[in-house]
């Protein structure tokens, strides 16, 4: 049973399209196997398809016919010259985390017992990672410059304040501090969203901290 979901904020601004791309990513994988958030997140489509409908209908200047329609004459780029649109890979990306398609990916390891992977999105602003905690291992006790995302695909951990399952939703930011700890029974993979590095409160990775940079892509 899942009993971590995202916060009302962040679940509007989902629904709105209006959350950056990697945590709407992991927004999406989350309502994937939340009945809860998925029925949350249609009643707010629902709200915002409402309220857009009465809205007033807005003035608009007299040339902005002429200005649209000037544009559409313009000559267009070839589209193979065009950059592709920043989310074209991201529904692939969803479905293979959906199908627990881990096995090829680029690991790497931090430490004896985790492994991390960056995965692209399109998103420059946000780093979105997976990370493979072996059973009972640990990610050193480390706090947040910015906001962390984190969503458990596989197995579970546990921290200073609670146990995660599969499809728990967890949102941390600089007045966290913790060390996730796999679960005995089994490896842990979840997924990991920053806005800005961590930073580490464990005395022996201190000395790493100044050269930790966000890994958006």
């Amino acid at each position: 049973m899942i009993h971590h979901h995202p916060d009302n904020r962040t679940l509007t601004e989902h629904a709105a399209g209006t959350l950056a791309l990697a945590p709407s990513i992991c927004v999406t994988l989350h309502l994937n196997v939340c009945d809860q958030c998925r029925r949350a997140h249609r009643q707010l489509q629902d709200l915002g398809s409402a309220l857009f409908e009465r809205q007033a209908e807005a003035s608009v200047p007299d040339r902005l016919l002429e200005t649209v329609l000037a544009r559409i004459d313009e000559e267009q780029a070839p589209l193979s010259h065009r950059p592709p649109p920043a989310a074209q890979g991201s529904p692939h990306l969803v479905q293979r985390l959906i199908q627990g398609d881990f096995k090829d990916l680029d690991w790497r390891h931090i430490g004896s017992s985790v492994q991390v992977c960056h995965l692209r999105t399109g998103d420059r602003e946000n780093e979105f990672a997976l990370y493979h905690i072996r059973a009972g291992g640990s990610i050193p006790h480390h706090t947040h410059r910015g906001n962390e995302l984190t969503l458990v695909l596989e197995g579970g951990f546990s921290d200073e304040e609670g146990h995660y399952r599969a499809g728990d939703f967890i949102q941390r930011d600089a007045s966290h501090r913790h060390s996730p700890t796999a679960t005995l029974d089994r490896d842990c993979i979840c997924v990991g969203v920053l806005d800005a590095p961590v930073r580490f409160t464990d005395w022996r990775f201190r000395p790493v901290n100044p050269f930790l940079r966000l890994q958006a892509r």
